[in-house]
């Protein structure tokens, strides 16, 4: 997949801010698949980086839809707002929530989006999915960036831990995509 001027941009920014790796290509193309197969109007980023994510999720999204990301460093948010201003996305098509997540998602409507994506610390991962099973409506789809686990660490296990609830929650038909660090999706029956 090749990215344009605003990804690239983004992408710079995201290299001279350092701290976040920004989601791979391939990631990006998979949520703007995702979110475009199933019509998406709201969407939970959990991990807003420079914006690469958000940009390839709004892409997807249907014309008027709103991406509600959330990230804990004001400088993210500052340029993730300008890469999505580059990229032709009206300001009120992306609500920016600045605070960690586990404090931010109990305040998000129940049943009320179509997707969450979690791209943040994999040791959350977990109690991410917990609340994003929560907010998302029957039919939506929560997906994991990096879910296959590293080679050691609380990384490790919130990764594992990941996968054997998804495997275990029979209202989840999940899918494990190997790009990049793994993507797991799973749609909530």
């Amino acid at each position: 997949m090749v990215e344009d001027e605003p990804l690239l941009t983004a992408r710079a920014n995201a290299a001279d801010l350092g701290g976040t790796e920004p989601v791979a290509p391939a990631v990006g193309a998979a949520l703007r698949f995702l979110t475009a197969a199933i019509g998406a109007r709201a969407v939970v980023e959990v991990g807003t980086g420079c914006g690469i994510s958000g940009i390839w999720l709004l892409r997807g999204m249907r014309p008027g839809a709103v991406l509600t990301s959330v990230d804990t460093e004001p400088e993210h948010h500052r340029l993730a707002r300008k890469s999505f201003a580059q990229a032709g996305f009206a300001t009120n098509q992306a609500r920016l929530i600045l605070g960690r997540a586990l404090d931010v998602l109990p305040r998000l409507s129940d049943g009320a989006y179509d997707l969450v994506f979690c791209d943040a610390d994999q040791a959350h991962y977990p109690d991410y999915l917990t609340a994003g099973l929560r907010l998302l409506r029957v039919g939506g789809i929560v997906v994991f960036n990096d879910a296959l686990p590293p080679s050691a660490g609380p990384a490790e296990d919130g990764a594992s831990e990941l996968a054997d609830m998804v495997t275990a929650d029979e209202r989840l038909v999940p899918l494990l995509l190997p790009i990049a660090g793994g993507m797991l999706a799973a749609i909530k029956r």
